[in-house]
């Protein structure tokens, strides 16, 4: 009789072989999914900050807490994409939308102090996501975007790069190219054309910085 059950510890009666036959995978089973479950939670928190051999992008230097998602492997075997918490993302981005008022100034040097950048947008799908995304967030503001002006209609993207206007957004009517109006912002309303051209006063602002990937 013993040799049916050899693992089990004394000596087991004929309903307790049987008993042990099935129970003990369950139990390895749950156990198994227990450690796994601890592990994976380990994975998701520690990530960002286990690559000790990587220069920690300026990102990485301004945040502690992250929150990721499973992503498809990319180079050096890495499987995770993470923004900082309480950020939003979209594909390689990671986006924060704040919740107080700037000047432009203030605003592009806010997003830097964070290892960021005043959004620069490339996409349609990218200004729709940013569009669905402040219509749940708040409605009625104004958000800076990353798009100024120099001179009247010259406008330039805070990377340095010309706008594209294949890729441009703005509301009916605008920009308006005015002297006074130099800066521009999002209209947080349900529409995909919501740019305008406004003065570069107090505003909400979106920065933008890539995702890190471990």
């Amino acid at each position: 009789m013993n040799h049916q059950c050899g693992v089990c510890p004394g000596t087991a009666a004929p309903a307790e072989d049987r008993s042990c036959s099935w129970q003990n995978p369950w139990v390895f089973l749950v156990s198994a999914l227990a450690i796994k479950t601890v592990f994976l939670t380990i994975c998701i928190v520690m990530t960002p900050f286990t690559h000790i051999t990587d220069q920690p992008t300026s990102l990485q230097q301004k945040f502690m807490e992250w929150w990721c998602i499973s992503a498809v492997p990319q180079d050096k075997g890495r499987g995770w994409m993470c923004c900082p918490r309480g950020w939003k993302r979209f594909q390689g981005s990671c986006y924060y939308l704040s919740d107080d008022m700037m000047g432009w100034a203030e605003s592009k040097q806010n997003c830097t102090e964070m290892g960021s950048h005043l959004v620069v947008i490339n996409s349609e799908a990218e200004q729709d996501f940013l569009t669905k995304d402040l219509k749940q967030s708040s409605k009625g503001k104004n958000y800076y975007i990353g798009l100024s002006a120099q001179k009247v209609g010259q406008w330039q993207w805070v990377d340095q790069t010309p706008l594209n206007e294949t890729a441009a957004f703005w509301r009916t009517n605008e920009p308006s190219n005015v002297d006074a109006e130099m800066c521009v912002v999002i209209h947080a309303i349900p529409v995909i054309d919501n740019w305008n051209d406004v003065l570069c006063e107090r505003h909400y602002r979106i920065c933008e910085a890539a995702a890190v990937t471990v």
